[in-house]
């Protein structure tokens, strides 16, 4: 309720100390403001006791009650409405290039390494607002989940809908991966392009270099962030089908990395290499390149002003004008 509502001048509440003196001072002079006479006896006078004698502190009373009010109008109080308008450059544009081979469901993160890496890239798809982003998905082949857009429920959905099945053959094309997530977004417009590739593995298939792809990333001016996911040392991974019932049979394997070529490509397109051993260094290295890659949103805020003081020097003037209309009928014979 008060949220939008403020003093401008606060340091004028000071005067309020002053109330307590004044109402000290009051009933320290109070039995002075009324003339005096010595007689040696009052026997000769009736004794009466009206009610307008002990109603004189009202009088007084307004008048604090007036001050109050004037102070409080110092103070001004007012109620402020904010419009904001926001105005963004042309921003950035993202690829995430997403390794769904078998590996990746690999238990070392949890509940897996492509289910902890879908719940990571949602919360940093949602942290940029501004940005367009566009989803890759690579194994043995690669081809385009959902181009670069700005509607990041279809990105969401997409990304949500990634899994390993058998419709992408085995392996691990690091090279098709990177070329298919550079064709995307070469012919973007935006004032930053950034790639984010993601693999637990060595290239092992496709048909394209990873070097020649990083080339290409680098003729077309393109960032490339590299992620290598997988714990050192064995994982608990697919190691083959049971026949009985068709599900993954798990074994500890090696972990396999080629950080060497990652870091290459990372260094080649002026991009950065991580690895994630673990969910909470995945988090980290997410919240790391959203640090890096920032979309400058330029913020315009409009103030407008209503001044509530008005009112109360209104009823600071009525109250003071009560007293003395008080003054001058009711209470003119105790004065």
């Amino acid at each position: 309720m008060f949220a939008n509502f403020n003093f401008e001048n606060p340091e004028f509440f000071w005067l309020f100390l002053l109330l307590p003196l004044a109402i000290g001072w009051y009933f320290w002079k109070r039995n002075k403001q009324t003339p005096e006479l010595k007689i040696s006896s009052t026997k000769g006078f009736k004794a009466t006791s009206g009610i307008l004698p002990k109603l004189k502190p009202v009088l007084f009373l307004l008048r604090l009650l007036a001050l109050s009010a004037i102070i409080m109008a110092m103070a001004r109080p007012r109620s402020v409405d904010v419009s904001t308008q926001t105005s963004s450059t042309q921003g950035i544009d993202i690829v995430m290039a997403i390794d769904v081979s078998a590996s990746m469901l690999a238990r070392d993160l949890q509940p897996n390494r492509l289910d902890a890496t879908k719940n990571v890239a949602e919360e940093f798809i949602q942290d940029r607002p501004g940005d367009r982003i566009g989803l890759v998905v690579y194994a043995g082949e690669s081809f385009t989940k959902t181009p670069i857009t700005s509607d990041k429920a279809i990105v969401l959905d997409a990304l949500e809908d990634i899994e390993y099945n058998n419709v992408l053959e085995n392996g691990t094309a690091i090279g098709s991966g990177l070329a298919t997530a550079v064709n995307r977004i070469k012919d973007s417009d935006a004032e930053s392009k950034v790639i984010i590739l993601l693999t637990d593995g060595v290239n092992n298939a496709g048909f394209i270099d990873p070097s020649t792809a990083s080339e290409l990333a680098v003729e077309f001016g393109i960032k490339v962030y590299t992620i290598g996911v997988g714990s050192n040392g064995m994982a608990l991974s697919p190691v083959g089908v049971n026949p009985a019932n068709g599900r993954l049979r798990f074994g500890n394997v090696q972990v396999e990395i080629d950080e060497d070529l990652l870091k290459e490509i990372a260094a080649a397109t002026g991009g950065k290499y991580f690895r994630a051993t673990n969910n909470e260094k995945l988090e980290e290295i997410y919240a790391e390149i959203d640090s890096l890659e920032k979309t400058e949103i330029e913020e315009f805020k409009y103030y407008n002003y209503d001044e509530k003081y008005r009112p109360l020097v209104l009823l600071a003037g009525g109250l003071l004008l009560f007293e003395i209309l008080l003054r001058l009928t009711i209470f003119r014979g105790f004065i």
